[in-house]
């Protein structure tokens, strides 16, 4: 009877738990010297715990998260992230992070951070993140984060976390934002209002651009019509110069007496036309 209880409560002590595929277990001990300091990395498979020992898996392929306002996605809670530009205005954000970690590694992993991989995401890598956006936002005006400087920002957030955790064996491989920086309403109607200037202005210097443009080729359409109305009356001028230098007298009178039919033409008056014929051998 007494072996019968001793097993029980050896089973009672005991737990089974498993280490999935694409997983790799950490095995802790929660008391004596060795709490939370010597950690045993676990293959696939099943294990007894004893009452002393705890798991924590680290999964090895990629990891998705994002840190939103919203209750739909990430967490239940607000986990958004809010900081400053260099004019003093505060933008909030929702992010998204993409990373994995290196099996070899998890050890040394759970050694820096003494969680399992959640509570690294949630709290350790969201305050590297939160952090660094701080920071290179503060020299930033409200403009350029909220436009043009938006991918520049972020890759810079992710080159800052690549270097915290990159040694460690977490590799960060992407950052990114989710929706649109969220501004306060003033400052978003601001700016939404100066871009709306900048893209009419833009758009009048095109349509003058344009007009230009077509007055322009207008202005050549003219010069080479011209070009071409010259050409032809320097030519036409040329050929009438040369026509008028070929019509001799000689060459007039042989003219006519080629197309003369022989018949002399009548005349009311008393005058008989006459008709020179050259000289015979002439």
């Amino acid at each position: 009877m007494k072996k019968f209880f001793a097993l029980c409560a050896l089973l009672f002590a005991t737990a089974c738990s498993y280490v999935p595929a694409g997983n790799v277990g950490v095995l802790v001990h929660k008391l004596g010297g060795a709490k939370g300091v010597d950690v045993e990395t676990l293959g696939v498979g099943r294990y007894w715990l004893t009452w002393n020992e705890e798991l924590y898996l680290f999964p090895t392929f990629m990891q998705n998260y994002v840190w939103t306002a919203g209750v739909d996605e990430g967490s239940p809670n607000d986990e958004s992230i809010s900081f400053q530009t260099a004019d003093g205005n505060v933008a909030n954000a929702d992010i998204g992070i993409s990373y994995s970690i290196e099996p070899t590694k998890v050890s040394t992993i759970f050694q820096t951070y003494r969680r399992g991989v959640e509570e690294i995401t949630d709290t350790f890598l969201r305050n590297m993140v939160r952090d660094s956006l701080v920071r290179n936002s503060s020299s930033k005006p409200i403009e350029y984060v909220y436009g043009a400087g938006k991918a520049e920002l972020i890759a810079l957030v992710l080159k800052d976390v690549q270097e915290q955790v990159g040694p460690q064996g977490i590799n960060v491989s992407k950052l990114y934002w989710i929706g649109e920086i969220r501004l306060p309403d003033l400052i978003k109607d601001s700016i939404d209002a100066k871009n709306a200037a900048t893209q009419k202005a833009q758009q009048r210097l095109n349509e003058v651009q344009q007009s230009k443009a077509e007055a322009d080729k207008k202005i050549e359409d003219a010069r080479g019509e011209a070009e071409s109305i010259l050409r032809v009356a320097e030519a036409q001028a040329k050929a009438n110069r040369l026509l008028a230098e070929s019509l001799t007298p000689s060459f007039v009178q042989y003219q006519t007496i080629e197309k003369w039919d022989g018949k002399l033409p009548i005349y009311s008056g008393e005058a008989t036309p006459m008709i020179q014929l050259p000289a015979k051998g002439n």
